[in-house]
């Protein structure tokens, strides 16, 4: 299988999340991939995430329910560890349905509500971090 060359950003869709032309930042020191969740509800095993931010465009007040979860440790550049829930989900890019492995993090102080990292981005993709928005501007609506 070859790999698509992605640039450093780009804007893609989660049709699972209900999310669609949502930024997204590439992250190569980052293992796992990250989602702005702003509420977060465990309760009799199932998951209630809302994704909604006043912040980042497009993130509506979306609630999704997930029966399928799990707890994962989460260290950040700076050496702090974090424990968060990890999610599966879908994402759409160049055309083609990808799975995903998603924990959850509020990120409204971050510039981008997402993190793609290379546990989704392995033999997959290569970053050219000359470019930008590769997928997006490829896409027909």
């Amino acid at each position: 299988m070859s790999k698509k060359t992605i640039g450093r950003v780009d804007i893609i869709d989660f049709p699972k999340l209900g999310l669609y032309n949502i930024d997204v930042k590439i992250d190569t020191g980052a293992y796992t991939s990250a989602i702005h969740c702003s509420k977060i509800i465990e309760e009799n095993n199932i998951l209630r995430c809302i994704f909604n931010s006043k912040v980042h465009k497009n993130f509506g007040e979306i609630e999704i329910i997930f029966d399928t979860f799990w707890k994962t440790n989460v260290k950040s550049s700076n050496g702090y560890k974090e424990n968060r829930y990890k999610i599966k989900s879908e994402v759409i890019m160049f055309g083609k349905i990808y799975k995903i492995n998603l924990t959850l993090s509020t990120r409204d102080d971050m510039k981008f509500p997402v993190l793609l990292g290379r546990q989704f981005l392995k033999r997959k993709f290569m970053v050219d971090v000359d470019l930008q928005n590769i997928s997006y501007n490829l896409k027909t609506l």
